[in-house]
């Protein structure tokens, strides 16, 4: 069994992260996961959240995504995220753009899609208590 697996973090803008992992916390759509080495392949869609990665050396460190997918396998995980932030400052007035915005396409969506907008909204502001 080994004992660290590949992780890396790309979004559209850039690439956040590539590095040794020996632990990745994911916030799947269907709950929150922790992908170790050796995992059995998945491919899952993320809801906004944390990634919470634990580096080879020891280092935490977390990162916010607004959504995305994730892919993993045996040798590690790649995750593909909509909008990825890595620096607070930066990503809370970022976050709270993308809150305002749902909240608006929530209230304006058609009965049939409500639940899911409101469910993005709830998942951001989630997300925005866990950051503080």
């Amino acid at each position: 069994m080994a004992n660290t697996m590949q992780f890396d973090l790309v979004s559209p803008e850039k690439r956040l992260a590539s590095l040794e992992a020996t632990a990745v916390q994911i916030p799947a759509a269907e709950g929150d996961m922790t992908v170790m080495p050796d995992h059995a392949p998945v491919i899952t869609t993320l809801r906004p959240g944390l990634v919470r990665v634990s580096a080879a050396d020891g280092a935490q460190t977390q990162y916010a995504v607004t959504g995305g997918f994730a892919e993993i396998n045996p040798e590690g995980a790649s995750v593909l995220a909509e909008h990825a932030f890595l620096g607070a400052a930066e990503s809370r007035a970022a976050l709270e753009g993308f809150l305002e915005d749902a909240r608006k396409r929530a209230t304006e969506a058609e009965a049939e899609d409500r639940d899911v907008a409101e469910k993005f909204v709830a998942d951001l502001v989630h997300l925005l208590e866990a950051m503080e």
